[in-house]
């Protein structure tokens, strides 16, 4: 494959996740001026929200069925004029039935870009070079949630209206549909895999747990971190320009742990550090939460961010190496779990912020992290990683 072509559509790959970052991120902050342009509760205006989710995970499901029937191309060139219409409605209709079903259409073009962002990474690179564009693709998501929330305070800040946020997010998905008309896509083919090496029952429970551990790292993640503005804004009484910073904080510190430890992964058990990993985290999400010192909290969420960064990675490469060859079903059931978790965020962190209020969330989501870190300790007895890692994903 040409050069050109090769750098064209791993840029593709990279604003596919760029996309959703975006998107996901600038959630937290946006949504307190979204209620009061509506005249809603943060609850109710939450349970919108929840269609953005639900989107993302319902063109995660469809894409294995549209990647046979509808090209690649096709589908950017598609999901493009879909952005373009959701935006112009939250612009021009002040109904929140229109934003609810143009949170749906954002979400569905964001998990169907990001389906297509992993599936050409997935078919250009081979070995070792696939896990480390896994990576770094990846890091887009966390770029995006380091400059989305800054640039979405800032505007906030000057009274511009919320849906210009949603206007310069869809200029990520403008680029991916000028590069996408300009590139050839990688051939989709049909691959008939045989596997020579069953899942024993170890390593079923293993993947089990991994899969439920996914599931309540992203749930405790996403439900932590859409919640911080409004947290330190009602307790602690900052403008929205320091909330958005705090979250800009947490992914900057997110994307730099993730380069790290592509480094330390090599050089120590998995099992182990993922285990380290969960135990600090929950240990400084909970003084983060108590500390009312607002001079400390940058650096705790800094420092949240960073020795988070590669726990959902570390589940995800886990959850492979429990057989001999790696399993595409494996890894997507991890993923499915962990999108799940995306989806269930506000429909799970809404009723307890009505019940208990901002500060019952962010408990609620560091008791999600302890949860994570004790089924990584009942993992060890079952996990057959070791058996399998000398093979590189």
């Amino acid at each position: 494959m040409m050069n050109y072509n090769r750098v064209g559509l791993t840029w593709i790959s990279f604003l596919s996740y760029a996309f959703t970052g975006a998107l996901v991120t600038v959630t937290g902050i946006v949504m307190g001026n979204i209620a009061k342009d509506f005249k809603l509760s943060l609850v109710d205006m939450s349970n919108s929200f929840t269609y953005l989710n639900s989107g993302i995970l319902t063109a995660m499901f469809i894409n294995n069925w549209c990647v046979k029937i509808i090209s690649l191309k096709k589908q950017i060139f598609f999901s493009f004029i879909l952005t373009v219409s959701s935006i112009l409605g939250l612009s021009f209709f002040h109904s929140i039935t229109i934003f609810s079903c143009s949170m749906f259409i954002l979400g569905s073009v964001s998990g169907l870009t990001m389906s297509i962002g992993t599936f050409i990474i997935a078919n250009l690179y081979n070995g070792t070079k696939r896990a480390t564009f896994l990576l770094l693709t990846d890091s887009f998501f966390s770029m995006a949630g380091i400059f989305f929330p800054f640039i979405t305070g800032f505007l906030l800040a000057k009274n511009v209206p919320w849906n210009w946020i949603y206007i310069l997010i869809g200029i990520i998905d403008l680029f991916i549909f000028f590069i996408a008309m300009n590139v050839q896509f990688p051939a989709v083919k049909e691959k008939n895999i045989e596997v020579h090496s069953k899942l024993s029952k170890n390593g079923k429970i293993s993947v089990i747990l991994l899969a439920v551990s996914a599931f309540f790292y992203i749930l405790g993640q996403l439900g932590f971190i859409s919640w911080v503005p409004q947290f330190v804004m009602q307790n602690m009484h900052t403008n929205i320009n320091y909330s958005s910073q705090l979250v800009s904080n947490f992914w900057m510190a997110y994307m730099v742990g993730m380069w790290f430890f592509t480094v330390v992964l090599t050089l120590f058990d998995l099992q182990k550090i993922v285990i380290l990993l969960t135990a600090s985290s929950t240990v400084l999400m909970y003084i983060f939460i108590h500390s009312y010192d607002i001079h400390h909290l940058p650096w705790m969420i800094s420092m949240l961010g960073f020795f988070s960064s590669a726990i959902y990675t570390i589940i995800i490469t886990l959850a492979s190496l429990q057989k001999k060859v790696a399993s595409p079903k494996i890894v997507n059931f991890i993923l499915t779990s962990g999108t799940i978790g995306t989806l269930l965020t506000f429909v799970f962190t809404g009723p307890i912020v009505a019940a208990g209020g901002v500060n019952a969330a962010l408990n609620t989501a560091n008791f999600l992290y302890l949860i994570v870190c004790v089924l990584h300790v009942i993992v060890i007895y079952f996990s057959q990683h070791k058996k399998y890692l000398l093979r590189k994903i």
